[in-house]
C-alpha cells in the first residue's frame, strides 16, 4: 500500500470551519482508507490506500468532507515519495535548523512557477525570503510571519503552507509503520 499525506487548506481557522481530527480519521478510514492518522489540528492526515491516484484522493476526500461537515475544504494530496522530494528542496537549511517554525513550505493544486515567486518577492523585509524549488514555494520569515508582508502575499489558485518542524514530522510520519 502507497503512502500519503492530505493537506486540509484553511481548517480550525479562528473557530470557524472546524474538522474535528477524530471525525477527519473516521471519515478517511470510511473511504477505504488505511493506517490513517492526523497531526496537529490544522488538518494533516497520513494514510495508507491502494491503487489510488494522488487526484483521485484529493477528490474522495474534498467530496467526503462537504458532504460531513457541510463546507468546501481544499485538499492538496501528496504521495510519501513526492512528500520526501518536496522537502529535500528545502532552500534554507541553516535558518531552518536555527529556527523551524520560520521557515514555510507552501505548495499548491498546481506547481509554482517562478511568476508566482517574482510576484511575491517584492513584499519581502531585509530578513525574509522567497524561493520556488520545483512545485513548492519556500519561505523565510526571518523575524517570524505574524508581521511579514509577505504571509498575505496573494497566490493565485489553491495554496496550503507548513512551517519546517510541520514538514518534518509529516516526513517522519509517512516513513513510520
Amino acid at each position: 500500500m502507497a503512502k500519503f499525506i492530505a493537506l486540509l487548506r484553511g481548517i480550525n481557522v479562528g473557530g470557524h470551519r472546524k474538522v474535528p481530527m477524530a471525525d477527519l480519521r473516521a471519515l478517511a478510514e470510511e473511504l477505504g482508507l488505511t493506517a490513517v492518522r492526523t497531526y496537529v489540528a490544522s488538518g494533516n492526515l497520513v494514510f495508507a490506500a491502494a491503487g489510488r491516484s494522488e487526484d483521485e484522493l484529493e477528490s474522495a476526500l474534498e467530496e467526503a468532507i462537504a458532504g460531513r461537515f457541510g463546507f468546501a475544504v481544499d485538499v492538496i494530496v501528496r504521495s510519501a515519495e513526492h512528500w520526501a522530494g518536496l522537502a529535500a528542496g528545502n532552500p534554507f537549511p541553516d535558518q531552518s535548523a536555527a529556527t523551524p517554525n520560520y521557515v514555510m513550505m507552501t505548495i499548491g493544486k498546481r506547481p509554482a512557477t517562478d511568476t508566482d515567486a517574482d510576484s511575491i518577492r517584492p513584499r519581502a523585509a531585509a530578513d525574509e525570503a522567497v524561493e520556488r524549488v520545483g512545485e513548492a514555494l519556500w519561505f523565510w520569515f526571518g523575524g517570524g510571519s505574524g508581521r511579514s508582508k509577505l504571509a498575505a502575499a496573494p497566490l493565485k489558485d489553491v495554496w496550503t503552507a507548513r512551517n519546517w518542524r510541520t514538514v518534518q514530522t509529516i516526513g517522519t510520519m509517512l516513513e513510520g509503520e
